[in-house]
């Protein structure tokens, strides 16, 4: 009996194999599309230090201490907040003196120079000017340029996104009609990986000078979907 019954059921997987072989995924349409969204950023990123030459290593150190300090006091009293400051280089190195004719030899080093820079989140864009100002006052000899960034892009796509898969919806309904057919349910939606990075970097400007005018302005934000429509006859 069991050997029957086995016999069975192996008799009816060969039916039903044949039968869901013919199981095809029905015609689609892929198409991509764009949709773009204006938007002032809300935060900048400041970059500044102060570089310092002497004799000897310990008075290059010692007086870049001293200098740095200063600075990061003066952005403590400009409205900095101490976890929007953060060291992002520290070094010391020696200094050569290239030797000439008509005694030529290695190098000798003639000093050491000792850097420190920070880099500085300025949440109230209006007033990276001011951050400026007060580096350069405070003694800072070294501000490296202005990164304005969008902290919350993804939000900020939200609208669109929207408009994005009403771009595909677009494509795709021209390409169905040149083909003769009509369109039918979306059967996928993907978002590029690369569309909504958060923060994104805007726009990078020197920055050598202070009280020079800074204009943030706005930038434009882009996504991009890919979407896949079943496609069914014209009637």
């Amino acid at each position: 009996m069991k050997n029957h019954l086995t016999l069975a059921v192996f008799g009816i997987a060969l039916i039903a194999t044949p039968a869901l072989a013919q199981v095809n995924p029905p015609p689609t349409i892929s198409v991509s599309g764009e949709g773009t969204v204006s938007v002032p950023p809300d935060l900048a990123v400041v970059d500044g230090g102060v570089t310092t030459d002497a004799k000897t290593a310990r008075e290059a150190a010692e007086a870049n201490n001293v200098a740095m300090a200063k600075v990061l006091a003066a952005l403590k009293s400009a409205g900095i907040a101490e976890k929007d400051m953060q060291t992002s280089r520290l070094s010391l190195f020696p200094q050569y003196a290239q030797q000439t004719r008509p005694n030529p030899g290695p190098n000798v080093i003639s000093g050491y120079r000792a850097s420190n820079r920070v880099t500085i989140r300025v949440r109230d864009v209006t007033k990276v000017a001011g951050t400026i100002d007060a580096l350069v006052a405070s003694g800072a000899n070294e501000v490296g340029g202005i990164n304005f960034m969008v902290t919350k892009a993804s939000q900020l796509l939200d609208d669109a996104r929207s408009e994005a898969v009403a771009d595909a919806r677009r494509k795709a309904e021209i390409y169905a009609k040149a083909a003769g057919v009509k369109l039918g349910a979306p059967i996928s939606i993907s978002e590029d990986s690369g569309s909504a990075p958060a923060p994104m970097m805007l726009r990078k400007m020197g920055a050598d000078a202070a009280s020079a005018p800074v204009a943030q302005g706005e930038e434009v934000l882009r996504v991009n979907v890919s979407v896949s429509w079943e496609i069914k006859p014209a009637q």
